[in-house]
């Protein structure tokens, strides 16, 4: 069973009684996604880069707030963005449709627009932002498309350590362009070795709200 939990800076995550696990941290699901994802991902990768289109890959669209942050993000900035998520294991209606990611009806419908776009197809969800959602896991993915930043935000290797493989990394490491990046608030010693065994070059960064740290790999 999952349900709606509200982190310490007030906004929502969920909790799957199941795995024992929560989709965010626990002291701020936004916070975290802001910092591990949009500060040390986008706007990392755009502090050195340029691109007339940003291609993104997120590995766990879960709540739907990274792609809501980050379609906020090319609105605020005029920046083009194709968004690719992987989400083997969507969540329900009655669940996102009670988030409380927004802070007016209008990023209310951007939220449900997000979870309401149709699958393995693209949509176009505002003028700067196209989504792609699919049902694949990472494993069984495959695109023509190549990437600048990807979005590792699975379940801790502790619950899924499908996901973390050294396999998906050097899939990952493929997927990605040279210069580009792979995110994610994990910093668990083997998923670092794992990351240099796949190609990348990896850096440990300060962790989002109070934890250590987290990283980045970069081809």
């Amino acid at each position: 069973m999952i349900k709606i939990i509200t982190t310490e800076d007030g906004s929502h995550s969920l909790f799957d009684e199941e795995l024992n696990e929560t989709y965010h941290s626990t002291r701020g699901a936004r916070g975290e996604s802001m910092h591990v994802f949009i500060r040390e991902g986008l706007e990392h990768w755009l502090s050195g880069n340029q691109a007339t289109e940003i291609r993104i890959l997120e590995i766990g669209l879960g709540t739907g707030l990274n792609a809501f942050l980050t379609a906020q993000f090319s609105a605020r900035h005029s920046q083009k963005i194709q968004f690719t998520s992987l989400e083997p294991y969507p969540i329900d209606k009655e669940i996102y449709q009670n988030l409380n990611f927004f802070r007016s009806e209008e990023e209310r419908g951007l939220l449900l627009k997000i979870h309401e776009s149709n699958w393995e197809k693209e949509s176009k969800i505002s003028s700067n932002f196209i989504l792609q959602k699919t049902k694949s896991k990472l494993e069984d993915f495959t695109t023509s498309s190549s990437f600048h930043i990807i979005y590792f935000d699975a379940f801790a290797p502790s619950k899924q350590p499908e996901v973390w493989s050294l396999e998906n990394l050097k899939k990952c490491f493929s997927l990605l362009d040279r210069g580009g990046i792979l995110t994610t608030y994990c910093a668990q010693g083997q998923f670092k070795r794992n990351l240099v065994e796949a190609g990348f070059e990896v850096e440990t960064l300060q962790g989002a709200m109070g934890k250590k740290e987290m990283v980045r790999g970069i081809k």
